[in-house]
């Protein structure tokens, strides 16, 4: 028994003393375990906040700061004060030569052309036939006419004679009345009569006269069959040939694009004195032999030859009839041919603040309309213009503004734009010489914001206006490369298209940025 019994003492001994009571718990679920994990929980928190949230809030309210302070700065931009180009005695304009007398052609009469007896570059006199028109429909009007006028000659004798009878009748009427042969009625029936006779012969005068005009007005047309030159010149252009349909209006109605613009005479001149000559077409449609574009010919007196200019406002007191000028031409680089003030227009254009001014030259014929040419004025002096960057020029509202600085506040202040240099623009209203204007415009610049402006340390005005040239053709502005780069430079605004419009080539206009 003792044997038995002695494992279960032993064990019941065991729990007795066992701390746990004989409960045992595993050591995941002890309370050190349990306060380890809660130190390492609270060390993880501490090291995500230092380590992570905390220098991203710093980092942000760094951020915050410095925007509130930029937001409470005055923006720093670029202020330029605004100052007249240099002065100059030149000024170079470009321009386009022009003939000096141009008509285009165009036929009065219907028909078929018979013979053309001028071509493209053949000089031609005054009263030259150029062509024939064969008009068999004019021809019999003409015939009929006469034959009308003839007829009415005829009826003109016939109511003569009848008047006369009736004169004589009423004279005796009246002596036999005034005896009481016949009675007062029978006196005025014969008066009547007279008086009839006296209107019938009136009316054929009438008809006789409508049809001699009429016939002397078919007679002019069938004059018009001969097309005859109006001046002396050069055919410039011929768009007809033999066999081509001509209407009366001018155009040709075998041509693929007929005219819808007649033209009121044979020899009708519509000038091109005011216009580019580039106009003068010289292409002959030889499948249609139709007048592509209305006129029959197209000639021009080129003896002397005119150019159009624009000179800038600040010019136009010291320009004036008679004035020379000396004119370049990139055709003859070591040419210097001269020229003379004959006209100007005596107003400024609004839209471009120029004087139209025309120079003649006489043409040794080795000059052609439709060259471009630098016309030079010397001993002139204008005002020089004022210039600002272009890149201080912004729109806002619809509206061409500069910001103008005072103090340092800023004001959106409209100006009006004259001739365009490049990377300068001639400024014609809105400013005067002093004021500062901010270079680098942006969306932050408002009207009324106060700026810190910065002054560079070279606040110089750009050269603008005439340049001089000593020495065209070698060492000049506009020799040889320079003559080409002003050349393709006023060609791309020369022909109405750039800010200065209709005077050709004011886009580099007394520009040294040619």
């Amino acid at each position: 028994m003792a044997t038995i019994n002695e494992p279960l003492k032993a064990e019941e001994d065991l729990r007795q003393n066992d701390p746990y009571g004989g409960r045992r718990q595993r050591p995941g679920h002890s309370v050190r375990y349990w306060l380890l994990f809660a130190v390492a929980l609270i060390f993880a928190a501490a090291a995500v906040y230092f380590f992570g949230w905390l220098p991203r809030y710093q980092r942000q309210q760094e951020i915050n700061r410095e925007a509130q302070q930029r937001t409470d700065e005055r923006p720093r931009v670029e202020v330029q004060t605004v100052r007249r180009a240099q002065a100059t005695s030149e000024l170079m304009v470009p321009g386009t030569t022009l003939a000096f007398t141009e008509a285009y052609i165009y036929a009065r009469a219907s028909g078929y052309v018979s013979k053309r007896l001028a071509d493209i570059g053949d000089h031609v006199r005054q009263g030259q036939l150029l062509a024939v028109i064969d008009a068999p429909d004019l021809d019999k009007q003409v015939a009929q006419a006469r034959s009308n006028l003839e007829q009415s000659q005829s009826n003109l004798t016939q109511v003569e004679a009848q008047l006369h009878l009736a004169a004589v009748t009423w004279d005796r009427w009246k002596v036999l009345v005034a005896r009481g042969v016949f009675s007062r009625q029978e006196g005025d029936q014969q008066e009547a009569n007279y008086r009839v006779a006296e209107a019938n012969v009136r009316a054929a005068q009438n008809t006789i006269q409508a049809n001699r005009e009429n016939l002397d007005r078919l007679l002019v047309l069938q004059g018009y069959e001969r097309v005859t030159a109006p001046f002396s010149g050069v055919v410039t252009a011929r768009n007809i040939d033999v066999g081509a349909l001509i209407n009366a209006g001018g155009s040709g109605l075998g041509s693929s694009t007929p005219s819808s613009n007649p033209g009121p005479t044979t020899a009708a001149a519509q000038g091109n004195n005011q216009g580019a000559s580039g106009n003068l077409a010289s292409n002959v449609n030889p499948s249609t032999g139709g007048a592509s574009g209305g006129e029959m010919f197209s000639i021009a007196n080129i003896d002397r030859l005119r150019v159009l200019v624009s000179v800038p406002e600040a010019y136009t007191s010291v320009i004036h009839v008679g004035q020379r000028a000396a004119l370049f031409f990139q055709e003859r680089p070591n040419d210097k041919i001269e020229g003379r003030v004959t006209r100007t227009s005596a107003s400024i254009d609004q839209n471009t603040r120029t004087l139209l001014v025309e120079v003649q030259v006489a043409n040794d014929r080795r000059l052609v309309p439709g060259m471009y040419v630098v016309v030079n004025f010397i001993n002139v002096k204008g005002e020089p213009p004022l210039i600002i960057p272009g890149a201080a020029i912004v729109v806002r509202n619809g509206k061409t503004v500069v910001a103008v600085v005072e103090g340092q506040t800023v004001h959106l202040r409209p100006i009006g734009i004259g001739r365009d240099y490049g990377d300068q623009t001639e400024i014609t209203s809105g400013l005067k010489e002093g004021d500062a204007i901010v270079t680098n415009v942006t969306d932050e610049i408002r009207d009324g914001i106060e700026v810190d402006p910065q002054f560079p340390k070279n606040n110089q005005a750009p050269g603008a206006g005439g340049q001089s040239d000593k020495n065209p053709g070698n060492q000049g502005q506009y020799g040889q490369q320079g003559l080409t780069n002003s050349a393709q430079k006023a060609s791309e605004s020369g022909q109405g298209k750039g800010k200065s419009g209709a005077q050709g080539g004011s886009k580099s206009a007394g520009s040294g940025k040619q």
